[in-house]
């Protein structure tokens, strides 16, 4: 139902293409904003295989589909090149995240600078008065007070990759689909004829789209060789760079075992070792968090009984904050965690309330000595 109070007000919608974006763009419209859509271009599209592209996001057909849908709502829609942005911030991020012996997370990434930073941007350049995207999530108003809400469809949550919210965004930010269910939103977009409806959800990072991250990776860097060692230090074999490895990773070692399963348990970028060991090795319950953003701009209260995930399709686990005296933001699990991966998001939730995150780093004080064993050889 049009609000006539939005009939004056501009809303920029980042349009994928998929089926969420464009119904976030239909319910703005039906609300009485006046919505300009938005597709990023993010790489030459003459470099990628234009077949396995469709199976991914922002392709060609996906600009055509966003286009489509502003047309039937009589909106206006740009497709901006975002290429040099893409690569400074997600693709050279995500390679020199793996030569560090971390998994990067890259649609976090794109989300805070991409599609809220430079989209923001765009916005006031265009005298627009909002943004907005398809994102399963909410922003609640609270007497001036944004707070961000997991959204209603459990299954679709995507709140875990919005916790670098501030309050400046979040006052000219636009989440309408998430307190719908993916099963109403495509119902939606059925019932007002939206070219998409039925179209797949995209699952794979956009510019691998034969998500052989390995291969891509390997194109772009240098191969740094190393040992594979268990938690005494002794060498079990040889590697040809700890861009190959994350956290729990069982499979590709290219070691012999005696027939227990083994997993990646520790990577260490100062000596290029690759630590290996049975799945206890993975558990554990302190982690080391950097760049830390509370949504409201404020500290919650040390020690205050909280949830997180340690991935994005982990379950919340409780535990609490713990603030050290030189600054360091650490989170304390009740019951060891599995897999604790560096350079993946933690994000701290209050019932259904995002309150914020950081990033997982090694823990220097639980990895020093270990370090140092790592890099003993034996015969």
């Amino acid at each position: 139902m049009s609000d006539s109070n939005n009939n004056n007000k501009t809303v920029v919608v980042a349009m994928s293409g998929g089926v969420d974006s464009s119904v976030a763009a239909l319910l703005l419209h039906k609300q009485g904003y006046n919505v300009i859509g938005v597709t990023m271009r993010l790489f030459p599209y003459e470099d990628n295989n234009a077949s396995k592209l469709n199976k991914s996001c922002c392709s060609l057909d996906d600009v055509e589909d966003a286009r489509s849908v502003c047309r039937k709502i009589g909106a206006k829609h740009y497709f901006l090149n975002f290429e040099k942005e893409f690569n400074e911030h997600v693709i050279n991020y995500f390679v020199s995240e793996y030569q560090k012996g971390r998994t990067p997370f890259p649609c976090l990434a794109c989300n805070d600078r991409l599609k809220f930073d430079f989209l923001l941007r765009r916005a006031e350049f265009l005298k627009a008065d909002y943004i907005a995207t398809g994102h399963y999530a909410t922003i609640l108003n609270k007497d001036g007070k944004f707070e961000l809400v997991k959204g209603e469809d459990e299954t679709k949550d995507q709140s875990y990759v919005l916790f670098n919210l501030n309050q400046k965004i979040m006052k000219k930010l636009k989440l309408p689909i998430g307190i719908y269910s993916k099963i109403k939103i495509r119902e939606i977009a059925s019932e007002f004829e939206l070219i998409n409806a039925d179209k797949p959800d995209s699952q794979d990072i956009c510019f691998i789209p034969d998500r052989d991250y390995k291969k891509y990776i390997n194109k772009k860097v240098k191969n740094t060789e190393g040992n594979i060692v268990d938690s005494s230090g002794n060498v079990l074999g040889e590697h040809a760079g700890i861009h190959n490895f994350t956290i729990g990773q069982r499979k590709g070692l290219g070691i012999e075992t005696s027939g227990k399963p083994i997993f990646v348990t520790n990577i260490y970028s100062d000596t290029n070792n690759v630590e290996v060991g049975p799945s206890q090795e993975l558990m554990k319950k302190n982690v080391s968090l950097s760049s830390v953003n509370f949504i409201s701009g404020e500290k919650p209260l040390e020690n205050i009984k909280l949830k997180a995930k340690i991935r994005y399709k982990s379950f919340p686990a409780s535990g609490k904050l713990n603030y050290l005296e030189n600054g360091d933001i650490k989170f304390i699990f009740d019951e060891p965690q599995r897999a604790i991966t560096p350079g993946q998001a933690l994000v701290f939730y209050k019932d259904n309330m995002v309150l914020g995150g950081g990033f997982i780093e090694f823990d220097k004080s639980f990895n020093e000595n270990k370090s140092a064993r790592a890099v003993k050889l034996t015969s």
